[in-house]
């Protein structure tokens, strides 16, 4: 392993996102909107989109500058035919010592025996309400509520776990099921994150006042079940808190309210080949280039270590100073 890459601002590359697909079959409006992802949507042609070859060898480079954990994701990165195969790969990397997936939970009750199996670490579900209604129109999707709990039950069971839940609440549309999810994670033994409503692309139709500040957050399940805050010094982009009764822990990621640029240490590549090196990127380098000139990893290596030392990104920074307004890449595209 070479030395950490270290970027502009010091920090390290230690976190990899790698989209697996474009394609979803929800259309949640902060992520797929269905006005703009609708049935005459052009998804990426296969041939575009990174073999798994592709992608370990990507891996391979990355965890050779630093990188230890892996996460999968989409799309849906379900849909992704044979993904077992990659979990596989990628777990079977020198270095990588952890694997995950992000997934809406759809597909996950029949895969997440043999994805474990293959060596995946861990799973985190998107839930955004309980409530079946609210869900279905959330999700925009026929799929129902209840075939993405059997998917956190069928996780849970086989050992992905804690399950993390991820909930992205925004105002007047789901966070009066705030405490219905609190419940149904300490009750599950899951870990849940709460998300702050972001800009991420340019078509969710973003407002400020939509956002549910994390504080609030945490003020509202406080009063029902006490919490403390939990001394995390990893770099983890959620702020974790305790139950004082033992149930577990909850978190809240507050890109808006709070934001943590500058412990960031997460890079993303997207289906394409593209490395991102901020979720509110408007352009990113264009790694599949490099991978299909036939260079050797050594260049390879460069071409992402290069890139890595020239970050300066701090988008959430400047928003909350009032300094930015930039067309950003969308949430589908970069793979959250």
């Amino acid at each position: 392993m070479t030395a950490p890459a270290l970027d502009v601002r010091g920090r390290a590359l230690r976190d990899l996102r790698i989209s697996v697909t474009d394609r979803c079959n929800f259309r949640c409006p902060y992520c797929m909107p269905r006005e703009v992802f609708g049935a005459d949507h052009a998804f990426l042609p296969r041939d575009e989109i990174l073999s798994f070859e592709e992608i370990a060898r990507l891996v391979r480079v990355f965890a050779e500058l630093g990188v230890t954990k892996v996460r999968l994701t989409g799309g849906e990165p379900l849909l992704r035919r044979d993904l077992e195969v990659l979990v596989e790969m990628v777990a079977g990397t020198p270095g990588v010592t952890d694997v995950a997936l992000t997934t809406n939970g759809s597909l996950l009750a029949a895969r997440a025996r043999a994805l474990k199996d293959a060596g995946l670490s861990r799973v985190t579900v998107s839930l955004d309400s309980l409530d079946p209604q609210v869900f279905a129109r959330l999700a925009d999707s026929k799929v129902p509520l209840a075939r993405v709990l059997d998917g956190i039950a069928a996780a849970h069971d086989v050992g992905l776990g804690p399950v993390k839940l991820n909930a992205v609440l925004k105002r007047g549309v789901n966070d009066d099921g705030l405490l219905d999810l609190v419940e149904f994670a300490r009750a599950g033994g899951h870990v849940l994150r709460f998300i702050e409503y972001m800009d991420v692309g340019t078509t969710n139709g973003w407002r400020s006042q939509d956002t549910v500040p994390s504080a609030e957050v945490v003020e509202r399940i406080t009063a029902v079940h006490p919490v403390e805050p939990i001394d995390d010094v990893s770099g983890a982009t959620a702020e974790r808190w305790r139950y004082l009764d033992g149930t577990g822990e909850v978190g809240v990621i507050s890109s808006v309210t709070s934001p943590f640029c500058g412990t960031c240490t997460r890079a993303r590549v997207t289906a394409v080949g593209e490395l991102f090196t901020c979720l509110f990127a408007a352009t990113g380098t264009d790694l599949r280039a490099v991978l299909r000139s036939g260079v050797d990893d050594d260049a390879l290596r460069a071409a992402v270590a290069g890139r890595w030392a020239g970050r300066d990104d701090r988008y959430s920074e400047l928003r909350s100073s009032g300094a930015v307004d930039l067309p950003r890449a969308e949430m589908s595209y970069l793979g959250g």
